[in-house]
């Protein structure tokens, strides 16, 4: 279960920029190919939240769909399976991923 190393990570960069503040909301954005379970993911912030004394902290997440361009074809796709990036056009794995990778705190919300 990688999620909760990614919960720790999350933590990381929140706290500095807190910087002793009350941390109300999380926004993080996270690209299908990250392989995130969003329970998973949500389950294991309430651990490292209250751990890194943020108890109220809610995260709130963004899912950024994959989209590959094709060298082969030259189509701009979106990628539905999470196991393989064959372009859906010509099923070429000759692919540039375009988004899908994403795994970025995007704002937070303090008081």
């Amino acid at each position: 279960m990688h999620e909760l190393s990614l919960c720790q990570a999350i933590a990381g960069v929140v706290k500095p920029y807190a910087d002793g503040r009350h941390v109300d909301v999380v926004r993080v954005t996270i690209g299908a190919l990250r392989q995130v379970v969003p329970d998973s993911l949500s389950f294991c912030w309430m651990l490292v939240r209250d751990y890194e004394d943020m108890p109220d902290a809610e995260l709130e997440l963004e899912f950024v769909n994959a989209e590959v361009s094709c060298r082969s074809c030259g189509h701009q796709s979106t990628i539905d399976s999470r196991w393989s990036l064959l372009c859906p056009h010509c099923e070429s794995a000759d692919v540039e991923v375009l988004h899908g990778n994403e795994f970025l705190v995007t704002s937070l919300e303090v008081s």
